[in-house]
């Protein structure tokens, strides 16, 4: 069996609508698209937002609140568990670790969370909760928080 041996053959294969050929195509003159008006012009039609002319929906609702996107911090969770679970042995976890373990994305916020067991390890992160610091701290170890940057601080090239 060839190519040109399979079904269906071109003479059965149905052919494209050929628009806008003249009238004796079927489909010449307005080309299906009826006459006149927004949606029989080139590049016409409404796009999906207008509304017909009325005050769209995002208008006509009330702005309230306040907006601080820029400079809200995001942290990165990280719970006890996980972190000595990876670094075991080791009695200092610096920021740098974190990142180079691949807990946390590169130069995010790391806040460690409370739940896992609690170690004789110094941590060095973002920001703990109260019970993870409470639980490092019990086992003899030492949580060392740093300032976090904003989003606007971060994204700044400086």
């Amino acid at each position: 069996m060839k190519l040109h041996e399979l079904y269906p053959f071109p003479e059965e294969r149905k052919s494209r609508k050929r628009l806008g050929r003249g009238r004796g195509t079927g489909q010449g003159c307005t080309a299906g698209k009826g006459n006149k008006g927004q949606n029989a012009r080139a590049g016409g039609g409404a796009q999906p937002w207008f509304e017909g002319g009325q005050m769209p929906l995002a208008r006509r609702l009330p702005k309230r609140g306040f907006k601080n996107f820029d400079f809200k911090v995001t942290y990165s969770p990280l719970n006890l568990d996980r972190l000595f679970t990876v670094f075991a042995g080791k009695t200092e976890i610096t920021l740098e670790d974190i990142y180079a373990s691949g807990l946390c994305p590169k130069n995010a916020a790391v806040k460690v969370l409370s739940r896992g067991e609690g170690a004789a390890v110094t941590v060095e992160a973002h920001k703990f909760s109260k019970k993870a610091a409470e639980k490092i701290a019990a086992a003899g170890g030492k949580a060392v928080a740093l300032e976090a940057k904003t989003a606007s601080e971060t994204s700044s090239p400086s």
